[in-house]
């Protein structure tokens, strides 16, 4: 059924089983002007219906829960793979899952990327956290046949002014990006803008090869949000949209290394420090709603 042909009375296309004239039918009228004006309109498989909205906003609450846990545990001389038996411990009280579990084989429940490591960090007897480390816990749950992701950064007592610094300006380039989103105006391309110039300006470089995208019913859907600038027309960000913003920002040059060891951790190459925030992220015709930080 065409987006523009339905009619008032037939049941809308998002299958929310209501009305399409009191579901989607101002939201469609509102895409066809923006694609007039030249924006790339998103599919209609990246709009969530309320039922799944509300789903995916239930294990956004517990993943944001289980991130909150980890928080009131996390310490000095504590192993990453304490903090993924704290994760099993958690998820099996809230009757949920880790999604990162045995995703494409990964071995652990959640990624400890600590100090150099960008991202994948796989939680270990070994490792151990020092004072001063800096460490991302990435978390993606499934309750109930639904998704949610967020990560955060946290400071392991005292630690140094660049260390400091970089914590603080990654969550301000994702704050500023979620602030910045205005539905039917704003572009995929703009919030990685947004990113890209605040990471520079403090002098700190945006990772290309990982990104945020969808979630909600699955782990990883469409669309793909990258955290730098590109020449291509991007997706308009409309409401309905569920996905992650992300950036992982490095103390000094992006490129990185994969550990030829596990085949996962994301390392810089030059070894300098690395850090992450990740938002789970609802569009509503006001804004973004937080699901999961």
């Amino acid at each position: 059924m065409d987006r523009y042909t339905i009619k008032d009375n037939d049941i809308c296309w998002c299958g929310s089983e209501l009305k399409y004239c009191n579901c989607h039918k101002n939201f469609d009228l509102k895409l066809k002007e923006a694609k007039e004006n030249g924006y790339l309109i998103p599919p209609r498989r990246f709009i969530k219906n309320l039922n799944q909205i509300e789903g995916i906003r239930k294990a956004g609450i517990i993943n944001s829960g289980l991130l909150d846990y980890i928080e009131s545990n996390i310490r000095p001389r504590m192993t990453t793979e304490e903090i993924d038996r704290l994760t099993v411990k958690y998820l099996k009280e809230h009757d949920s899952e880790s999604a990162d579990f045995m995703y494409e084989g990964y071995p652990k429940h959640l990624c400890t990327s600590v100090n150099d490591v960008i991202c994948h960090g796989i939680p270990s007897d070994y490792v151990i956290l020092n004072e001063g480390d800096i460490i991302n816990v990435d978390a993606t749950i499934s309750h109930k046949g639904y998704f949610a992701d967020a990560s955060r950064m946290f400071m392991i007592g005292k630690v140094k002014p660049n260390a400091e610094k970089l914590v603080r300006v990654t969550k301000e380039c994702l704050d500023f990006a979620v602030e910045s989103i205005i539905p039917y105006k704003t572009t995929l391309n703009d919030l990685a803008k947004v990113i890209e110039v605040h990471a520079k300006k403090n002098g700190f470089s945006v990772v290309h090869e990982y990104c945020g995208h969808g979630v909600g019913l699955k782990m990883h859907e469409d669309p793909f949000v990258l955290h730098y600038q590109v020449k291509e027309k991007t997706y308009l960000i409309v409401p309905g949209m569920v996905f992650t913003i992300e950036p992982m920002i490095n103390e000094g040059s992006r490129y990185l290394y994969l550990d030829y060891k596990d085949g996962w951790t994301a390392r810089t190459k030059d070894k300098k420090l690395s850090a992450q925030w990740e938002y789970t992220i609802l569009i509503t015709e006001e804004g973004a709603e937080i699901l999961s930080k």
